[in-house]
């Protein structure tokens, strides 16, 4: 199957003069470190083209680099590595993914060797979420949760469904949802994305009394990237959404063609086998640009 190019950038022992370490004379006299790093992303255009307007440009980046190493200082280069590559993808958007390596060739070890390094590899994750909402001003509550989603640096929010109104779902009496699907790129995991909206839930009052009952805001993660995984407190893909028109109906005017990774059908094949579904024009027109 086609898939988008994922050619390479490859920086090779970037030499950069930083202070960082855990020892008082690391911060105080300083010492080389090198930096490998690969940046995946797509050249074609640019190769085309012949156009650098088009490309990455990694004189840029090496300079990116050694000015952003020089103005911070942590103790560990595993901290380095982590905020660097996080930077490096924030700042410079045809990058997808990395791999960065930082090497410290003169680490306070008392022995002798050549250097030691850690390797990191960090991309942007696409993800869906759904979002509820049945209580007080619902339409606020949704718009107040994708609005904290919009202030966290790490996620970018790319498209937001129409809000819709349903019945509740699970045998609970209560009064009718508003709805939405919100699909975004991140750079949390999995497990840190739920904290995240599990601290945006209990800042509009989100409490957890009673199993599919009335809540101010229901945040959760339906798709991540084509992750399959399970543990005690996340399951992906979502629990039963194949049988939840509340959320495969707003889903399907975003992304009606993303297959899901374990049942193999498309979002907008798992809504119309629902008895709610009674035909979207609206979905099939959003078919224009949805990815598989």
């Amino acid at each position: 199957m086609w898939e988008m190019n994922k050619d390479e950038i490859r920086i090779d022992n970037l030499e950069v003069f930083a202070y960082h370490g855990v020892c008082p004379e690391e911060k105080v006299n300083g010492q080389p470190f090198y930096v490998n790093a690969v940046l995946y992303t797509d050249m074609r255009p640019a190769g085309l083209e012949d156009d650098l307007s088009l490309s990455t440009n990694y004189g840029e980046i090496c300079h990116f680099i050694n000015n952003w190493m020089q103005e911070n200082i942590y103790d560990l280069i595993e901290t380095v590595a982590e905020s660097l590559a996080e930077q490096i993808l924030l700042n410079f958007g045809s990058i997808q993914e990395l791999e960065l390596e930082i090497r410290k060739p003169k680490a306070p070890v008392g022995l002798s060797f050549e250097s030691v390094s850690v390797c990191i590899r960090r991309s942007w994750h696409q993800v869906y979420l759904s979002l509820g909402s049945n209580m007080g001003d619902r339409e606020a509550y949704l718009k107040q949760g994708i609005d904290q989603l919009k202030r966290n640096s790490l996620i970018q929010v790319q498209r937001v469904a129409d809000f819709l109104e349903t019945e509740p779902y699970g045998g609970v009496e209560q009064d009718k949802f508003l709805n939405t699907v919100v699909k975004l790129r991140t750079l949390l995991t999995p497990m840190e994305l739920l904290t995240r909206l599990h601290d945006i839930e209990d800042a509009a009052g989100r409490t957890r009394e009673i199993h599919w009952g009335p809540r101010t805001l229901d945040m959760d993660i339906l798709f991540y990237d084509k992750l399959i995984y399970e543990d005690d407190t996340l399951v992906l893909p979502h629990v039963d959404l194949e049988n939840r028109y509340f959320v495969l109906e707003p889903l399907s005017r975003i992304a009606p063609n993303f297959r899901h990774p374990v049942l193999g059908k498309t979002v907008m094949q798992l809504l119309e086998q629902l008895p709610e579904y009674t035909g979207n024009a609206d979905a099939a027109d959003a078919q224009t640009g949805a990815e598989e």
